[in-house]
């Protein structure tokens, strides 16, 4: 099949040896989307929070109250394919903003949820935050990618995406200090009469409702200030020939191995990453025995550690190769999934906490690496990257249910062989070479 053609407008030439991270004058506009990341960590690790604490309020077991992230990451796979078709048609601009007010939506729908004390409308609350935050993170990492040259984009995705854990530090805080500590203990509950247990489930999750009427509010405040601001990114500008724009393009992307095998990775990597937060509290509790009150505490230390490793991974990035930082951090996770397994104690509480170090680079490095090369394709290729977020729906699931099964330290073996797996992309990576040109176009039919 004869090979595409790419007009590319670049109006900004590199004249260094070493290109500037973001483009002149998108500086604020890079600004202003990195708070996207913060903001959507902040909700997204709120509902690690929420595992456990609907497992205490409605008594459920780990399986049944995993379906928090089955909601949440259920909305991520359902977007995406919508979001690529509003960044297609109208920028990633309008993506963005498309997602913050459906994410605004969802932050406010708390408010009648906890009024009907439902668990099946809390979930329908998280779906609906979810789905505007898959709107949003499918448009705002390639947008990032889109605002500097392609020779730093991994790194320049992982700067955005180390403010994250900010948001998703602030989030887990919300939950250790203003939930956990004043959930009705079990022990009081066995004392109580029926009227008595309703009023204590009416106010625990009274408690949920505070911290996500709070992110709707900054939800809603960042789209006022996106929606003023004026952001030209040269990459947009990208065009096929009128008669070229989808022809193809699911050939080409399925037969880039490094973007197929990256979907795959990226599956993995955020199944591993929600299993291991989803969990921590329950490992402490269950595993160590580790009070309520307190047990929030090693969630918020696994996210300051993966804070602070997101900004360290960033600085190597600009020294080593991304993929072999990434086989690295793949064996240590696996190495730390091994000892949480094995040693069911307070080390193996640490080797969960520990998770996080190797965690803290992955996202964003796959997602970088798999898009690389893809020229205007990226907008849909972006979406199967997004997508792959389904592996936060369905692997808490299975975890959850080996954890009714075997308890909850043999069952950190699913993070474990998701993180092993991202190691053998890295390799797969380090031993091949890449399609050449900047849009792969081999492999269509024909």
């Amino acid at each position: 099949m004869a090979r595409q053609t790419v007009t590319r407008i670049q109006p900004y030439e590199a004249r260094d040896a070493k290109p500037k991270l973001v483009y002149p004058g998108l500086t604020i506009p890079f600004i202003l989307i990195v708070t996207c990341f913060a903001a959507w960590g902040s909700a997204a690790n709120l509902t690690d929070v929420l595992v456990g604490v609907f497992r205490h309020i409605f008594t459920m077991s780990n399986f049944q109250s995993a379906l928090v992230q089955f909601a949440y990451y259920g909305a991520y796979f359902s977007l995406a394919i919508p979001a690529a078709f509003i960044n297609r048609r109208y920028g990633y601009k309008a993506g963005v903003l498309a997602g913050l007010g459906l994410a605004t939506l969802g932050g406010f729908l708390f408010i009648p949820a906890s009024v009907l004390l439902a668990y099946g409308f809390f979930l329908i609350a998280l779906f609906v935050l979810a789905a505007g935050l898959s709107i949003l993170e499918t448009s705002a990492n390639p947008f990032v990618i889109a605002m500097g040259p392609e020779e730093n984009a991994t790194q320049r995705l992982n700067l955005a995406q180390s403010f994250n854990p900010v948001g998703a530090n602030i989030g887990v805080l919300l939950g250790a200090l203003l939930i956990l500590p004043q959930i009705t203990p079990e022990s009081e509950k066995a004392a109580m009469t029926a009227d008595q247990r309703l009023a204590a489930q009416e106010q625990d999750l009274s408690l949920v409702l505070g911290p996500y009427t709070g992110i709707a509010t900054a939800l809603l405040l960042i789209w006022i200030v996106i929606a003023i601001q004026k952001i030209p990114v040269p990459e947009e500008h990208a065009r096929f020939a009128p008669d070229e724009r989808n022809t193809g393009l699911v050939g080409r992307l399925w037969h880039n191995r490094h973007y197929r095998y990256g979907v795959a990775a990226q599956f993995l990597n955020v199944g591993a990453q929600v299993c291991a937060w989803t969990f921590t509290i329950q490992y402490a509790q269950d595993v160590v025995g580790v009070p309520t009150a307190s047990s929030g505490w090693y969630l918020q230390a696994s996210l300051i550690l993966f804070l602070i490793s997101r900004f360290v991974m960033t600085y190597l990035l600009g020294i080593y190769r991304p993929t072999k930082l990434l086989f690295a951090m793949g064996l240590l996770g696996l190495l730390f999934s091994l000892i949480a397994m094995f040693s069911p104690n307070m080390i193996g509480l640490l080797a969960v906490v520990g998770i996080s170090l190797s965690l803290s680079l992955m996202f964003p490095t796959i997602y970088g690496v798999a898009l690389q090369g893809l020229g205007p394709d990226t907008k849909f290729g972006a979406a199967g990257l997004v997508m792959a977020i389904l592996g936060g729906a369905l692997l808490p699931l299975v975890q959850g249910k080996l954890m009714d099964i075997m308890g909850a330290n043999l069952a950190f073996v699913v993070p474990g062989i998701c993180l092993g797996l991202v190691a053998c992309y890295a390799l797969f990576d380090l031993r091949t070479a890449r399609h050449g040109g900047p849009l792969v176009s081999e492999g269509a039919a024909g």
